[in-house]
Parts: C-alpha cells; sequence; structure tokens
C-alpha cells in the first residue's frame, strides 16, 4: 500500500483479510477484519523406513551430480510420498515448532524447537519437488522423541515482536540431503496434532542453473502467530502491529507451512517436472551472499515476495545486468523494503519494517536506510525499475485479458487476441506505468480492464530485454502460481475459482519461459519489442 494508505489503522485488518482472499485457505479465513481500501499506484510413509533412517528405494536412481550441479531429473525419478500432508492437525497447540536455520548446505545441522502437549513427537523431513505427481519424498524420519509444552511467548514492549525462547528439542542432521525445498512434518504421539516447520537446502553456487527463492521474508511478515505480524496485532488495528517479526516462531498459516503451499509450491513442482537445472535458495540467504547470483541462468521470485532488503535488491539487479533473466511470478514484489538482524538464535533472524513509522527505528537513526516502501522518500526507488511493472492496488478479481498472443511465451496456447480467463487476476496486481522509472524497451502481453473499489485500471503482464542480454519478465497478478494447479470448471469455488483453461495457459507459458530462460540470457534471442504506446494509446502508462 502506498504511504497514505499505511498510516490509518485500517491496514492490519484489511491486510488479515487480503491474505485470506489471497489464499483461500480455510486456514487463513479464521477471525479474519474488514477489507482495507484499494491502492492507488502504490503420518507414516509408505516405504517403511524405520527410525533414524533415511528412506532409499530400492532399484531407482543414485543422486548424482549433472553438468550444472544437482540432477533434478535424477531426484524426481525417485518415488514420491503422496502421504506427506498434514490430515490431522489438532487442536491450536497441539504441536508446533520452527528451525533455528532458515536453510542449510547441504551436510549441516540445524536445530528444531518443538512445543507439544503430547509426551513423544516424531520429524519426517520431506523434500518438496514433483515425484510423478506426489508433490514429495520423505528422506528422514526420526526416532520417536521426547515431547514437553515450551513456555509462552513473550512480546517486546517496544517493537511489539513476539519472542518464544523455547529450547532446542533436537539436532537435525542433513547428510545426504539433496538441495531443495523442505517440509518438516511433526507428528504427536498418539494423532494428537501434525504441523510443517519449513526449512531450505540451499545450493552454494548457482552458475548455469536456475534459482528458485523462498520468499521467507514476506512469509514471516504474514505470520500472527503469538498475535503479531506486520499488518497488525490482537486489537486488528495497524497501530499494534511488530515493527520487527522474528524467525524464533512457529508459522500460523498452513498449518505451519507459511505461505509456501499456495505461492510456491506448484512452480516448484512444474519446474521439477521439467528437469531444468535449479538451484535453492531464500530471499535471506540473497542479502547475504553478494556472489550467490553469479554465473546464474536465471532467478525466480514466486507468488508473493513482497518484503525485500536493499542488498536483496542490488544482488538481484546486479545479476539482471550481468546476463541473468529474471522472472516475477507474483504481484506486488519487491515492495517493502527491510533490514536484516539477528536475534538471540542467530543472524538474519529478524525482519525490521517500520513502515510510516520509519523515523522512531534505531536503526534509521544510526543511518541505515529507511524501512519504508521502496517507492517512499527518504530515498524513493520505486521497484519498477528492477520489475518493469509497479504495484497498482487490491483487492480485485478479473479476467486476465490477452493483447499478444503472437508472442513467443504464448505459443502453443492457442490464445487468441481478448481471449480472457476468470479470476486469474487478483488479489493484487501490477501493471506498466511509466510515470514510475521504466526499463525500455518492454512489451505488454497481458492488458487486463480492472475495477479497484470503484477506480478503472489494468493489470498488466509485461517483458523487458537489457543490454546485457537479460529478460525480464513479470505477471502482473498474484494468482499465477496458485493458477498452475487449476482444475475442472472452477464452479467449485477450489482455488479462487480459476479453471481448467487458466491452468493450462499459465501452465505452458511458465513451461515457455523456464525452458528459454534456463538457456541463457533471453534477450539475445527474444529481445523485446516495445509496445506500450501502442496499448496505452500515449507515450506513458
Amino acid at each position: 500500500m502506498d504511504q497514505e494508505h499505511i498510516s490509518g489503522d485500517g491496514e492490519g485488518a484489511g491486510r488479515r483479510r487480503f491474505l485470506a482472499l489471497a489464499t483461500g485457505a480455510a486456514a487463513t479465513a479464521a477471525g479474519l477484519g474488514a477489507v482495507a481500501g484499494c491502492t492507488s499506484g502504490d503420518a507414516g510413509s509408505a516405504d517403511g523406513a524405520g527410525p533414524g533412517e533415511s528412506p532409499e528405494p530400492s532399484g531407482t536412481p543414485q543422486k548424482k551430480e549433472g553438468p550444472h550441479g544437482f540432477d533434478v531429473r535424477a531426484e524426481n525419478a525417485r518415488p514420491g510420498n503422496a502421504d506427506w500432508q498434514v490430515t490431522k492437525a489438532g487442536p491450536a497447540r497441539a504441536i508446533e515448532g520452527f528451525a533455528d536455520r532458515v536453510s542449510v548446505l547441504p551436510g549441516e545441522s540445524f536445530g528444531l524447537h518443538v512445543s507439544t502437549t503430547a509426551p513423544r513427537f516424531t520429524v519426517s523431513a520431506y523434500r518438496m519437488g514433483w515425484y510423478g505427481g506426489a508433490r514429495a519424498r520423505l528422506v528422514w524420519r526420526s526416532e520417536a522423541l521426547p515431547g514437553v509444552r515450551q513456555p509462552d511467548h513473550t512480546v517486546d514492549a517496544s517493537t511489539r515482536t513476539v519472542r518464544t525462547r523455547w529450547a532446542r528439542s533436537t539436532t537435525v542432521e542433513t547428510k545426504d540431503w539433496p538441495e531443495g525445498c523442505y517440509l518438516l512434518r511433526l507428528d504427536a504421539q498418539g494423532g494428537e496434532g501434525q504441523r510443517f516447520v519449513p526449512v531450505t537446502v540451499r545450493s552454494a553456487a548457482t552458475a548455469g542453473r536456475t534459482v528458485v527463492v523462498n520468499a521467507v521474508a514476506t512469509w514471516q511478515a504474514y505470520n500472527r502467530w503469538g498475535g503479531y505480524g506486520s499488518y497488525d496485532g490482537p486489537s486488528g488495528g495497524y497501530a499494534s502491529r511488530s515493527l520487527a517479526v522474528t524467525f524464533d516462531r512457529p508459522y500460523e498459516y498452513d498449518d505451519g507451512a507459511g505461505l509456501f503451499l499456495v505461492y510456491e509450491a506448484p512452480l516448484l513442482a512444474l519446474a521439477e517436472r521439467l528437469g531444468i537445472p535449479l538451484a535453492y535458495t531464500t530471499t535471506t540467504d540473497l542479502a547475504r551472499e553478494k556472489r550467490l547470483l553469479e554465473g546464474a541462468s536465471a532467478v525466480l521470485s514466486l507468488g508473493h515476495d513482497e518484503y525485500w532488503s536493499p542488498e536483496q535488491r542490488a544482488h538481484v539487479t546486479a545479476a539482471r545486468d550481468a546476463g541473468t533473466n529474471v522472472a516475477i511470478l507474483g504481484a506486488n514484489c519487491c515492495y517493502r523494503r527491510i533490514r536484516l538482524e539477528a536475534s538471540e538464535l542467530g543472524p538474519d533472524r529478524t525482519v525490521v519494517c517500520y513502515k510510516s513509522s520509519y523515523e522512531q527505528d534505531p536503526g534509521f537513526k544510526r543511518g541505515h536506510p529507511a524501512t519504508v516502501d521502496f517507492r517512499s522518500p527518504p530515498a524513493a526507488d520505486p521497484e519498477s525499475s528492477l520489475l518493469g511493472v509497479i504495484y497498482d492496488g487490491y483487492p480485485v478479481d478479473a479476467p486476465y485479458v490477452v493483447t499478444n498472443p503472437g508472442h513467443w511465451l504464448f505459443e502453443g496456447t492457442g490464445a487468441k487476441a481478448g481471449e480472457s480467463f476468470p479470476h486469474l487476476v487478483g488479489v493484487e496486481y501490477d501493471k506498466v506505468n511509466t510515470g514510475f522509472t521504466t526499463p525500455r524497451p518492454i512489451e505488454i502481453l497481458a492488458h487486463s480492464p480492472v475495477v479497484c473499489e470503484g477506480r478503472p485500471s489494468h493489470q498488466d503482464t509485461a517483458y523487458y530485454t537489457t543490454p546485457s542480454g537479460a529478460a525480464v519478465f513479470a505477471t502482473g497478478t498474484m494468482r499465477w502460481v496458485e493458477a498452475l494447479d487449476a482444475k475442472g470448471d472452477g464452479r467449485s469455488g477450489a482455488n479462487h475459482g480459476l479453471d481448467a483453461r487458466s491452468g493450462a495457459l499459465t501452465t505452458r507459458v511458465t513451461e515457455n519461459l523456464l525452458r528459454t530462460f534456463a538457456a541463457g540470457p533471453a534477450g539475445r534471442t527474444h529481445p523485446a519489442q516495445d509496445n506500450v504506446k501502442a496499448v496505452y494509446g500515449g507515450p506513458s502508462a
């Protein structure tokens, strides 16, 4: 939201309802408040592995290194485990936990902090991917571990940060765990409850690979475990929000999975099914490691990637300027400027974002950049200079309208000019607006009319290319990744009413995108043809 809107108390309840509207998940809908206004310009494995053993199905390919590192095809040729889901969540505090590392390199260990009302529990580590449609493979399961009910959380008086200070329950070794995105499932003894804990086994290098980025800073900003998140506190008001949130607590949404299942898992499954060389990391790793993206073919921002540090933005921009393609598969990306600080458990485990109260931030007073929206002063730097598009508002639910069907990204879709796809634009959207810094040439592929609380506007899907040869693609809608899983006629209401037509369109476009971006700087073979004037009827959008 723009600075005028975030100064009021309506944002907290509105953004909580936004998350429910965006995910459509029952787990996110409980107790959510009224909508804020539209912005303007702004338990068990089937393989029979015993306790402590790493399941290793016989007669399946062994892990090997491909020409670009980790062999995604060989990994996904292994049998998956379709029983990875949480099916018996149980009461609110039956079992829950968090990892004391957001990500680890293969072979590194991390601590797991678990609170449960059960006397014992087990941990099952599932690597998420394709696996013939199972979407996960069990790589490790713990023995039964003693369970304890950990102390109640506290809330910092100055920043309203929720802190747990839970003891470490166990140390998890990742020896022989392949790189990738993981959900650990906690199972309380006696079926009392289940919860997820996400963790990334990150790649040490990304050269020649397409980089999947888990948007963990955004997951944490929307996390209201303990009653507080970056949008509001127990009162539902913006003024009671956390000014800093920490990874030292469980995720509230989707049974502990954060925003991974809706906004990231469908894309991960598609990319792993294609078998292109992949690397895995998180937003906090991108911020910390200046050279992590060196030589990467492409970097993927997934469905909801709103909170970026200046360091992350600088590193992604530098990669683009060195020839790495960038794909923005959501909307409202790179919108909030954050600062990463240490927690009691380690570095980069606190997400600081004061927003309209940035002048009160001790870090700002010490000379750090203001943790306000990138487009807002001081030091305004609108996200469009990197993305090509700029966030324009929410909430909307509108058809997606194809305007440039001859573009190579639509190849094989059969889409025609003017063809529309109901509900594909939502709940937030972006557009090309040359009133802000906009790289050129930029090509608009879809130009969808929307009305956002009475204000007419448009959503745009856009593609631009750079002197380095890199290409940047932005879907302009937050429902793109979710649509990859859309099936049927949409009448059930699942996936916001998205139907199989939307699923087929987004899947084919994303396949075209990933294959071309994986081959190297796409601007050299697929230069953008600027059409902003033709689409908008004037020199500016």
